[in-house]
């Protein structure tokens, strides 16, 4: 996919560096029970205060389908990030299908605590 097939309104768009981060992320925190996939679930996580940071695919047709989520990500002071393929964030999130968005959640005494902190320190960098 080209910058030019992505969809303008999807700001701030991973680089190649931090897309990397992302998909090396997926796996690991899926496994520690630190990861939730799908729109609603990713709405849930900020509803509940307990978000790390939103993943969104630049690729989502229609866009709309996750408008709410950069307001809320916003709202609640959340960094979020969107990625390139919905095809590589469900690769990322360990299901064979599209995933639109995903999110990374709080635990305490985590494994993954400083890679999560430094991918989330790298999102809030595209942010501003």
């Amino acid at each position: 996919m080209t910058e030019a097939d992505v969809n303008p309104k999807a700001y701030p768009l991973a680089d190649a560096r931090l897309t990397k981060k992302l998909l090396d992320l997926g796996q690991p925190s899926c496994n520690y029970k630190q990861l939730r996939k799908g729109a609603n679930e990713a709405t849930e996580t900020l509803n509940r205060g307990i978000s790390e940071f939103i993943v969104m695919a630049a690729d989502a047709e229609p866009l709309e389908i996750t408008p709410h989520l950069p307001l809320l990500c916003e709202d609640k002071n959340v960094p979020y990030v969107f990625m390139c393929s919905k095809q590589a964030l469900g690769w990322a999130c360990g299901v064979s299908g599209p995933v639109f968005a995903c999110s990374i959640t709080i635990k305490e005494r985590s494994q993954l605590k400083q890679q999560i902190q430094s991918t989330q320190r790298s999102i809030e960098k595209l942010l501003v």
